[in-house]
């Protein structure tokens, strides 16, 4: 049973449910339009001072500011390239605007490099959001408060990154795999 805010999510108006989400997918979706219509989709209304916030905090300002038109370069056909990177950190910043109780990522930082991710997770972790992370990577579920672990899509353990390590063969065997402990 999953609840949000005291609520059964079955007893929650789709409607409602979806405007205190934030969704991230895996595969990051962008528009013919400019980055700043990206990230204002699903609000459109945004001043572009939140604009601005959210693609900090999302870690894609810098690279913004040297397109061509800044946050008027446009995306998709007849406009710019973006990297994999560039793509998940726009639509994380899509998701940050939109001020959700729930930010919900699905390994949406899969085409990062380590120092951007670090950074990202830094920012991240002062949101006032409720956080569920998807990932594959130890070295962003370590910091997480809760992990459930989670094998043939059956939870097989739930505890911190330092308890997981103690009681779960799985987990220290991927974290080891990972580089991220010792033998």
């Amino acid at each position: 049973k999953i609840v949000v805010e005291g609520k059964d999510a079955l007893q929650w108006d789709l409607q409602e449910l979806r405007e205190i989400i934030g969704y991230v997918p895996q595969q990051s979706l962008l528009f013919t339009g400019s980055i700043a219509d990206n990230v204002r989709w699903g609000d459109a209304e945004a001043e572009m001072d939140a604009v601005l916030q959210a693609t900090m905090q999302a870690q894609i300002h810098a690279s913004v500011e040297d397109f061509p038109n800044g946050y008027e370069t446009k995306v998709g056909q007849k406009g710019v390239n973006l990297s994999g990177g560039q793509k998940q950190r726009l639509s994380i910043a899509r998701a940050l605007l939109r001020k959700g109780h729930i930010l919900m990522l699905d390994d949406s930082t899969s085409a990062l490099d380590v120092k951007t991710e670090q950074a990202l997770w830094e920012a991240l972790s002062e949101e006032q959001a409720t956080m569920l992370v998807v990932t594959q990577k130890i070295r962003t579920a370590k910091g997480a408060s809760r992990i459930l672990l989670i094998d043939a899509g059956k939870v097989v353990a739930y505890g911190t990154h330092e308890e997981l390590l103690q009681t779960s063969v799985l987990y220290k065997k991927i974290a080891i795999s990972q580089q991220e402990v010792e033998e």
